[in-house]
């Protein structure tokens, strides 16, 4: 989930409020603080929420619901002064174009940052790392429209942010950091999309990198910004972006996007979705009867505007920025949320039914016990790790039966694990400081082909580690579990070749045992035997 920076200076201007009253009350609309500096605040929000990952959104919803500026809030959208053409092949490649002209900023480059802070949390938040959506904001007073979204021949040169020389987009994707990172999106395509003005410069070379010649500073004034990708979710990102600028002062403009068939399209839409809610559904998903009144002046707190239909029947209508709001439970968790779910009764369930521990539960708990009864040492490491851990250090190839996370917050969490010794292994190399022997086990979860199985693996590491030890190891653990096992040779490269075996249950591997190889041990960077043993038992 995005942390999002928010200085209080910024905070305290657009709220109309103290910092102290923000931070008492800003969990309660769905985030978590991260830390509390003396200038700023860092706080993580919910993926459902990205009209939040800015200080300008996060103002705009607090001021509704600390009661200082309730209901719909409206922003004004003047005519187009500004048209952009598609050309023929851009459907193929990036389809959905939107864009917006915002006139009339003053920047600081505590404004400008959190700009590009909303960005990059966008890129991540909706845009699947710019696969999806990829939104660009350009000085508008160094470009001449009308513009073009054409599909460009990867020889095309211009100056990318960052860079002093020109370089072809082809170049760009092999060189530019950004277009190493991203290259994999254009992958397969015979041309890339631009952007250009009239006179054949270039604002964005999407979804890789804007142009050195447009880059915001203070002394922007007017902004285009445009936002390419795959999906509707790109109109989506174009209204919080535009929204987000509009409540440092801004004045949104439409433009007019004029398709290679010659159809006219105006892709900025912040007219509010009308939504008629069930008052007999909201007291049915909240628990408690609320007043027709009490549930509208809730809406109003939570940024809608409300108003009773009669008949039990409620009229909502919801900002177009609110990406998160799908069906009608969307609103009434919102009517909870401001209401406070400290103020609903609890009450107790109306069933009464027996519980029994689940057979996994039982399975985990037998194993825990047989292997401190052994003396070995319960760890709980994340079921996350990476490429490098998980296969590089552990000298095993890397399979296909990987489960990758799709938006890893670091490098180290980029994929679930698919066995657990290397977990046990990294934790050896994190307590090298601490006196040996060291024994450690864990029962825990991994993920292979996307099915979640039980996994039992425990390392050693001591002058006299060796084979008899982890194989007297797993007797005791088969005797306990009454399983009768024999072992083969093992071809696992994370152990010695003639010092491994594989664990057979009923004619299947089911695990494998033996001592490390010192390539392994030197990978995590220990300086003693290591022997080791992984089961599955679930």
């Amino acid at each position: 989930m995005p942390v999002i920076t928010l200085p209080y200076k910024d905070l305290e201007e657009l709220t109309g409020t103290d910092k102290d009253a923000i931070i008492a009350r800003v969990p309660m609309i769905g985030a978590d603080i991260e830390r509390i500096e003396d200038d700023s605040i860092d706080i993580e929000f919910f993926p459902d929420r990205p009209d939040l990952y800015s200080v300008e959104g996060v103002a705009r919803a607090m001021r509704g619901f600390l009661d200082i500026e309730t209901g719909f809030h409206e922003y004004e959208v003047r005519p187009y002064q500004i048209e952009i053409s598609k050309g023929a092949g851009i459907e193929d490649i990036r389809p959905v174009f939107g864009c917006a002209v915002v006139r009339g900023m003053s920047f600081s480059s505590a404004s400008i940052k959190s700009l590009m802070d909303l960005q990059e949390s966008l890129h991540w938040g909706l845009g699947r790392d710019r696969k999806k959506v990829s939104i660009g904001v350009h000085d508008l007073s160094r470009v001449q429209p009308p513009f073009r979204y054409i599909a460009a021949d990867p020889e095309f040169e211009f100056v990318p942010l960052d860079f002093t020389e020109p370089m072809s987009m082809r170049e760009i994707l092999a060189k530019h950091p950004k277009g190493v990172r991203f290259a994999h999106i254009l992958e397969g395509f015979e041309k890339y999309p631009l952007i250009l003005d009239t006179n054949d410069n270039v604002l964005s070379f999407p979804p890789i990198i804007n142009g050195t010649l447009t880059m915001v500073s203070e002394d922007t004034t007017d902004l285009l910004v445009d936002v390419t990708g795959l999906s509707d979710e790109v109109y989506t990102a174009l209204n919080i972006v535009t929204t987000a600028l509009a409540e440092r002062g801004g004045q949104i403009e439409y433009v007019k996007v004029i398709g290679a068939d010659g159809i006219e399209h105006i892709p900025l839409d912040l007219t509010p979705r009308v939504k008629i809610l069930k008052k007999s559904d909201i007291d049915s998903l909240i628990g408690m009867d609320l007043p027709t009144e009490e549930i509208i002046r809730q809406l109003e707190r939570m940024g809608f505007n409300a108003m009773e239909l009669g008949e039990g029947s409620i009229e909502v209508m919801v900002p177009r920025y609110r990406a998160d709001i799908l069906d009608n439970s969307d609103i009434i968790e919102d009517i909870a949320i401001g209401y406070g779910f400290d103020n609903i009764p609890a009450v107790f369930p109306m069933n009464s039914t027996v519980g029994s521990s689940h057979r996994i539960s039982d399975i985990s708990s037998a194993m825990r016990e047989i292997m401190t009864g052994l003396g070995y040492m319960q760890v709980m490491p994340f079921t996350l790790t990476s490429e490098k851990i998980h296969f590089e250090w552990m000298c095993r190839e890397a399979t296909d039966d990987v489960t990758y996370v799709m938006h890893p917050i670091s490098e180290d969490q980029t994929m679930v694990r698919t066995t657990v010794l290397p977990n046990l292994m990294e934790i050896l190399s994190m307590n090298q400081h601490r006196e040996l022997p060291q024994r450690i086990f864990e029962v825990g979860d991994v993920v292979v082909n996307s099915k979640t199985g039980l996994h039992l693996a425990s390392v050693s590491i001591n002058a006299q580690a060796n084979f008899t030890e982890v194989r007297e190891v797993v007797d005791a653990v088969m005797r306990e579990m009454m399983l009768e096992y024999e072992v083969r040779e093992s071809s696992d490269l994370a152990f010695m070749e003639g010092r491994r075996a594989d664990i057979i249950v009923n004619g299947e591997k089911a695990g494998v045992m033996g001592e490390f190889s010192p390539q392994v041990i030197v990978n995590f960077g220990l300086g003693q035997p290591v022997v080791g043993f992984e089961l599955g038992i679930a």
